[in-house]
Formats: C-alpha cells, structure tokens, sequence
C-alpha cells in the first residue's frame, strides 16, 4: 500500500486511527539466527505518526490472539524501538489484556507563547496555567490540568484554531485533565485535530506521559486514566511508574477486543 492508501483506511474502517503491521525479517543490528520481528506502522487521515499508544495495544492483542495461547511475550518494532508486550487472554475469547512499557519521556514546561497560542483555542482565557507540561513520547504534547470533571466536559476547542496552533508549535495535541492527586484517578481528554483526530477515544501514550508528570509533582505510583465519555466510549487506561523522577518507566496496561474483520479492494 501507498502511504496515500493508508491515510484512507481510518476513514474507510470508522476508525481515529489504524496500524499496519508487515513482517521485517532483517532489522537493522540484528542476527541471522534471531526471530524475524512485525514492525509496525501508525496512521490517521493526515498522515503517519512515530508512535501511538493504543495503537501498540492493538497491534500486540492481535498477534497475541492470532498465536491462539493463554499468556505470552509479544514484540513489535515501532520506529526502530523493539516493544516487548505481554499478553494474556481476557474473560471472553475476542478480549486481551496487553502490557508493555511505554518509551522514554521528555517533560519540561510550556512557554507563555505556547500557553497564549492554545488555551484560546481550547475556550479557556489566557492565564497562567500552574501544573501543565509539554511532555514527548513519540511527539510532544500539552498536558493541561483542569479544576474539574466538569469543567473537563465542558470543554469546546474549536478545531481549526487549536490545529492550527498545534502546527505552528509542532505538537500532537492537548491532553485536558481533571488530576487525581489524592486517589490517582484521573479524567482526562485528548484533542488532536492537527492529526484528523478532533478527540481521542483513549490515548495511551499520553496517559503514560501524564503518569510521569504526576510521579515527578506528587509522587503518584499510578493512575487510572478515564477517557471517551463525551464520545460515548468509555475507556480506561492504567499507568505505574517505576525508577527514578529523572528517568522514569511507565508500565501500560489496556485491554483489547478484538472485533469485525474488514476486506479493503485495491
């Protein structure tokens, strides 16, 4: 397929975004002797990007519920990264729960230019915004808390302006949260028009990044990241960080279900 056709197949499939996987039996570094590894690739209407999260979800549940085994190790290369999953069958034979570590993550804090570009894109005042973060995994993003749930559900962005604020800044999107400092639970909302994605069902990638921000301010172990509820598909999202402040690891952990089959002709 052309990268043209696959821009096309998250519109086709009713999807925010879809992953392609094709074998590589010969990565960079490796050995004759060693297994060939599926590499993996992630698109949305507007084009290609490095890494997604529920994307990796997606892609190790499948290979896991085509092996047909109860718990195993599943890997895929994503942009030069080898991702080691684990994988174990859920409670119906169509569900897999996934774990992997997610990569590293870069935190530093938003600049007054960047926070006067997007707040008002997002229907929210330009002010000083305590606690939020320009954090990267793959590409940056903002990671923006919000007082509470429901000021997180009347959020309203107005997509034009907040995409293209996000690419003149260069970054993914916004990760709107309620943060769950006392009982790492957290609500949260991804906007990521810039992509083609309006919002985010589930955004693993930025759960893990918010996860480190949270263990760096607040000592936070984990949290359970609620996503999709003004989309009416609720999701949830668990990320525990291990190490240090500096550079810490984040463990994801999501379920998968693995649903329709659909045949695209050329």
């Amino acid at each position: 397929m052309t990268d043209a056709e696959r821009r096309r197949v998250p519109a086709l499939a009713g999807t925010s975004h879809a992953v392609f996987l094709s074998h590589d039996p010969f990565p960079a570094g490796s050995r004759a002797s060693e297994r060939p590894l599926v590499a993996a690739r992630f698109f949305t209407t507007e084009g290609e990007l490095p890494a997604c999260g529920h994307g990796t979800v997606a892609a190790l549940a499948l290979l896991a519920a085509h092996a047909g085994r109860g718990e195993q190790q599943v890997e895929i290369r994503v942009s030069g990264r080898v991702i080691k999953g684990r994988t174990i069958r859920g409670s119906s034979a169509s569900s897999v729960d996934v774990v992997f570590e997610a990569g590293p993550i870069d935190l530093r804090e938003p600049t007054p230019h960047e926070l006067a570009l997007l707040l008002p894109a997002l229907g929210l005042p330009v002010a000083n915004a305590p606690g939020a973060r320009v954090a990267t995994l793959g590409r940056p993003r903002l990671l923006l808390p919000v007082s509470t749930r429901s000021a997180l559900a009347a959020l309203s962005p107005a997509p034009d302006r907040l995409a293209a604020a996000c690419d003149r800044l260069d970054l993914l999107g916004c990760f709107a949260h309620s943060p769950g400092r006392d009982t790492g639970r957290v609500a949260a909302r991804m906007f990521a028009p810039s992509i083609g994605v309006p919002e985010d069902i589930a955004n693993v990638n930025s759960s893990a990044c918010l996860a480190a921000h949270l263990r760096a301010r607040h000592g936070t172990p984990r949290i359970d990241v609620d996503m999709g509820d003004a989309l009416g598909c609720p999701s949830s999202v668990i990320a525990a960080v291990r190490g240090g402040s500096q550079e810490p690891l984040v463990d994801i952990t999501g379920a998968a279900r693995i649903g329709q089959v659909l045949h695209f002709s050329g």
